[in-house]
């Protein structure tokens, strides 16, 4: 079994020290294969915060692949914004902005969705729709084939349509067809998941799964800090399982409040689908 642990949104400036520590628990509990942070890692891409977030990652001790979100560009420092918007990300993290894991069976490809000069609106180019595509095509078998982003491709209600990622129309339909098993986000600090067969796909399907926030108090509409764990069985590569864990005040723990198991679309003919337009 590949287990991977998904968060978000920890916004280090604002996280709360008993909800860190007991995602510290889970993890070692868990003993995940990997760590997958998608984005809004500070809360104002401050030096200090993000060495607070990269000592947290080490605690966590597993493999990991981080990718900055749009708090993670410097809000008010406006010559570091145009020229050097994720300086202080690359210092804690790498220079890489769209780390990728590959191994036998665990396919993960990150995307950088901020732009210097959006503030809070998330973008998908072409280009990065294709490359995404090209890479998924020459997945391996029984490997599941994960996406990251952190603006989300699909929201729940009319609400937060405001917060969809420019270009999530193209590539859920480009890496649906491409054999994208799961596609996973944040921003939004709004925990769900959904099986979409995106418009144009020619019938394939792609999970979606939205991690809320992991230790921060920016919580929103009384959902409390949450993760996501996403398990994958080599004994049937056609299917995985996503867990939803919640902090859960009272207890001083993460506990497992909902788990779905999603079969996986695997089909192996598929026509070669025609890049986005440019």
């Amino acid at each position: 079994m590949t287990t991977l642990l998904h968060l978000s949104d920890t916004h280090f400036g604002t996280e709360q020290a008993p909800v860190v520590e007991a995602l510290v628990r889970l993890s070692r509990d868990l003993a995940p294969d990997l760590l997958v942070l998608s984005g809004d890692v500070t809360q104002r891409a401050y030096r200090e915060q993000f060495a607070a977030a990269r000592q947290f990652v080490d605690r966590l001790g597993v493999p990991r692949l981080v990718i900055p979100g749009n708090h993670d560009i410097p809000l008010f420092n406006g010559f570091a914004r145009l020229l050097f918007p994720y300086g202080n990300f690359r210092r804690a993290f790498g220079e890489v902005l769209e780390p990728v894991h590959d191994s036998a069976n665990l396919l993960v490809l990150c995307v950088k969705t901020t732009r210097r000069l959006r503030h809070i609106e998330g973008q998908v180019s072409a280009a990065q729709i294709e490359r995404v595509a090209v890479r998924l095509r020459s997945a391996r078998p029984g490997q599941l084939r994960v996406v990251v982003v952190h603006q989300p491709l699909h929201v729940e209600g009319d609400a937060e349509k405001k917060h969809l990622l420019r270009g999530h129309e193209a590539a859920l339909q480009h890496w649906a067809e491409a054999g994208a098993d799961v596609a996973i986000g944040g921003h939004i600090h709004l925990p769900y998941m959904r099986e979409l067969t995106p418009t144009g796909a020619a019938g394939a399907r792609i999970v979606v799964a939205q991690a809320g926030t992991a230790v921060s108090n920016r919580v929103r509409r009384g959902v409390p800090n949450s993760v996501n764990v996403i398990r994958h069985f080599a004994a049937d590569a056609g299917q995985c399982v996503i867990d939803r864990w919640d902090y859960v005040a009272e207890r001083g723990a993460f506990e497992c409040i909902e788990s779905r198991r999603f079969s996986l679309d695997r089909p192996r003919a598929r026509q070669q689908p025609q890049a986005p337009a440019r």
